[in-house]
């Protein structure tokens, strides 16, 4: 199974070409991926609002790009526009692994006075790997406010805890086919997107750290395939808002401790300019 995850900043090149085409093709030029986690998909906010955009509805585009795939999208911000359409900003998932079942979580965000932010979302997906059944979830966390950031930490721990107790103690109880009818979700788990964290903070740790109910804890897959190596940047590689801006290391695949044997590769590339973001490509056996 090969996993992709991307911020693909509302599909914008370095070049300030918007264009949901390209990032699709980058992608398969990478790998010929099963799963493709996106952030940053936007429907009705043309240029200003979203630099070089026409306002297209991506989670839409995307998903006829990808016809063999389950489209997943997860709206985190959802607004009225002046034409009468509402406006949408959030993450997607593309799947062509059987999708079993879908779960989407609206991240805690607690006001702190004057900082900028907006709503968060992170998207579950049972997918039916050769292997056996995966949950793939993907998110984006908050960019300026810390105390944001770590609140979505602490649920995104709280969303695989509990995910990993339906796996442990779960039964189906009605197999009528009804809303009320859901599946057992497995054990294993891969938890990736752009986390605006970097690899030395106190939120990596924080994913990292042990669970009191006994919940296997979560692993960074970069740093059990490439011990001691330091992770790649992923972002202000090549789009810089000022001269001289570092390198940052925010996107990532954390995985739970039963997937730890199944790790095969993990590669950034950093040589695509599709996007602000360098995409994270994960294989597993």
């Amino acid at each position: 199974m090969i996993l992709i995850t991307w911020n693909v900043q509302w599909c914008r090149g370095v070049d300030g070409n918007v264009d949901p085409a390209r990032i699709v093709s980058e992608a398969a030029r990478l790998a010929d991926f099963d799963v493709l986690c996106l952030q940053e998909i936007a429907d009705n906010y043309p240029d200003p609002r979203l630099a070089g955009s026409n306002g297209e509805d991506q989670f839409a585009r995307l998903a006829s790009l990808l016809p063999g795939y389950t489209a997943i999208p997860g709206v985190a911000v959802d607004q009225p526009g002046e034409d009468g359409r509402r406006r949408r900003f959030g993450n997607m998932i593309l799947s062509r692994l059987p999708v079993r079942q879908v779960y989407r979580y609206l991240l805690p965000y607690p006001c702190e006075r004057g900082v900028p932010g907006m709503p968060r979302i992170a998207i579950e997906a049972v997918v039916g790997a050769p292997e056996g059944d995966l949950r793939v979830i993907t998110t984006h966390l908050e960019y300026y406010s810390d105390k944001q950031r770590m609140a979505q930490v602490e649920a995104l721990r709280a969303i695989y805890a509990e995910g990993h107790a339906y796996a442990r103690d779960g039964r189906v109880t009605m197999t009528d086919g009804g809303p009320f009818q859901t599946f057992v979700r497995p054990p294993g788990t891969i938890i990736t997107g752009d986390c605006n964290f970097e690899p030395d903070s106190h939120e990596h740790r924080r994913m990292l750290a042990p669970f009191d109910d006994g919940t296997p804890p979560l692993v960074d897959a970069w740093d059990v395939l490439h011990p001691g190596a330091p992770h790649p940047a992923t972002f202000k590689i090549y789009e810089k808002k000022h001269p001289g801006e570092p390198e940052l290391h925010c996107d990532f695949i954390f995985v739970g401790s039963e997937l730890r044997s199944r790790l095969r590769t993990i590669d950034v590339d950093q040589k695509t300019q599709a996007s602000d973001h360098q995409p994270v490509v994960l294989a597993l056996a």
